[in-house]
């Protein structure tokens, strides 16, 4: 049996979402990916890592990640009474 999901690639400053299908099946090793879906999370993988988006963008969603700073310390910015 076979069923959609998504896998992240992240790679420095980028992360890729990648449709796959899992494999699933009475083996330990279940769920698992087709060697074709590996290859493809492989390739994305290389193209975010020397920052070829267009060939990253291809296989799936590609995002450019930005470092958010923490202003109270982590605590959401509610006042409390």
């Amino acid at each position: 049996m076979m069923r959609k999901s998504k896998e992240f690639v992240h790679e420095g400053k980028y992360a890729a979402e990648v449709a796959v299908n899992l494999i699933e099946d009475d083996t330990g090793w279940s769920p698992y990916l087709s060697p074709g879906d590996a290859r493809i999370l492989d390739t994305v993988r290389l193209a975010l890592r020397r920052g070829d988006i267009a060939e990253a963008a291809k296989h799936g969603r590609v995002f450019e990640l930005t470092p958010v700073a923490a202003s109270n310390g982590g605590r959401d910015n509610k006042r409390s009474p």
